[in-house]
């Protein structure tokens, strides 16, 4: 049995998302952003072992707590796509400087791939690399449970920014046509901002569909 819990966190209002394994009692956070006790609320409330942060992408306000949450959890294990980890660093490529006048940064310990697929706490990820918010953002996509962790790449209704640096429209549209939309329509879209949707929604409303 798995549950999820979202908490919208932050400078600008973050979705980082907490699944839990209620059989092994197991848990992993997509982002890690703002004030570490209400981000980990729910890993504390269930009693459940924190093995892993999947990041996906390097800016500052998906990010900026990684390095918190490891001080609590020392042993996990912090995932990013491999053309996103010279960002997580880079303050500038970050965003952290440029909006908050305050360097934030944070260190991945295991890269990603597009197509590449991940097993962790009984749950089979599949990465999905959909460039054009950044140059390397992975979506996760988790079958068993129906849904993808996209960040701020598709959200309802809309798409994420391309204006960042190493930002491209062109190739984040692509990538949505081409990794997101072909899912099965009953998936849920649990995005980095704002509600969640479906990929059955977003494919039929969408206006830049």
């Amino acid at each position: 049995m798995y549950k999820m819990e979202c908490v919208t966190i932050g400078p600008i209002a973050t979705n980082c998302y907490t699944v839990i394994n209620e059989d092994t009692n197991e848990a992993i956070l997509i982002d890690a952003t703002g004030d570490v006790d209400s981000l980990l609320r729910a890993v504390r409330k269930s009693d459940a072992k924190l093995v892993a942060i999947l990041l996906t992408h390097a800016h500052f306000d998906h990010v900026d707590a990684v390095e918190e949450v490891r001080k609590v959890y020392p042993d996990i294990t912090v995932y990013i796509g491999e053309k996103d980890k010279p960002l997580l660093e880079n303050t500038a490529l970050n965003l952290s400087v440029p909006f908050m006048g305050v360097p934030a940064s944070a260190k991945a310990d295991e890269t990603v791939t597009d197509g590449q697929e991940l097993e962790l706490i009984g749950i089979k990820i599949k990465c999905l690399e959909v460039p054009g918010h950044t140059i390397g953002g992975i979506c996760y996509y988790m079958p068993e449970l129906s849904s993808v962790f996209d960040g701020d790449t598709l959200f309802h209704g809309s798409v994420g920014r391309s204006d960042f640096p190493t930002g491209d429209a062109d190739a984040l549209i692509q990538g949505i046509k081409e990794k997101l939309l072909t899912l099965p329509d009953e998936t849920r879209v649990f995005p980095g901002h704002d509600s969640e949707s479906t990929i059955g929604w977003e494919k039929k409303y969408n206006m830049f569909f």
